[in-house]
């Protein structure tokens, strides 16, 4: 059975070699737009869903992995909390904005799997979150890691496994979820497909 990896970020790619799976890659188009009164994790597990039925229909007899990472940072407003998605940033204008508002403060990352078993149509999904505080920085700080243009194709703005090591406090969670794929959960996922790991 054929595994495809419908993702072209090479930080998940990494991460399912880590645990000795073989796999294809082919990336899905979509549109991630948000809908309306959608909660981050509604979010990020259809998105997830969406991008494994997309390749499935174009790979029939595969098993399909997909996943989408965003992070959630919550902003107090008189008596209501909203959560706020960040996802990757425009440009180093949008990217510093996203750093300053993280500094010296908790958010989220959460990402949804998604598995398509393509011969029994099987669907399977999660969602799993991790908290990640970070230390309160300097604006010479921000400014020197957004110059670094690490951050510019990571939700958040920034890469928790390169640079951004330095920015961040603590975690509690899932460390390869920060990355872009909770290794355990994703394990499990694919055993239900009977998709081996550690080959």
């Amino acid at each position: 059975m054929t595994l495809i990896l419908a993702s072209a970020s090479p930080r998940r790619q990494e991460l399912l070699l880590q645990i000795g799976v073989s796999f294809e890659v082919q990336p899905a188009d979509i549109d991630e737009t948000s809908l309306a009164g959608e909660s981050p994790e509604a979010y990020v597990e259809r998105l997830a869903l969406e991008k494994a039925r997309h390749i499935a229909a174009k790979r029939p007899g595969s098993v399909v992995l997909a996943a989408d990472t965003t992070v959630v940072h919550n902003e107090a407003s008189g008596e209501y909390v909203e959560s706020r998605i960040l996802g990757k940033p425009a440009d180093r204008e949008e990217a510093l904005a996203m750093i300053r508002m993280l500094s010296g403060s908790g958010h989220l990352v959460q990402t949804g799997i998604a598995l398509v078993d393509g011969p029994g149509e099987k669907v399977f999904s999660q969602v799993v979150t991790t908290r990640v505080r970070f230390r309160t920085l300097a604006l010479s700080e921000i400014e020197a890691y957004c110059d670094t243009g690490e951050g510019a194709d990571k939700a958040g703005g920034y890469g928790i496994q390169g640079k951004g090591a330095v920015l961040i406090d603590g975690i509690e969670g899932s460390y390869s979820n920060v990355v872009g794929l909770p290794l355990a959960e994703t394990a499990l996922l694919l055993r239900q497909a009977n998709i081996p790991i550690w080959q």
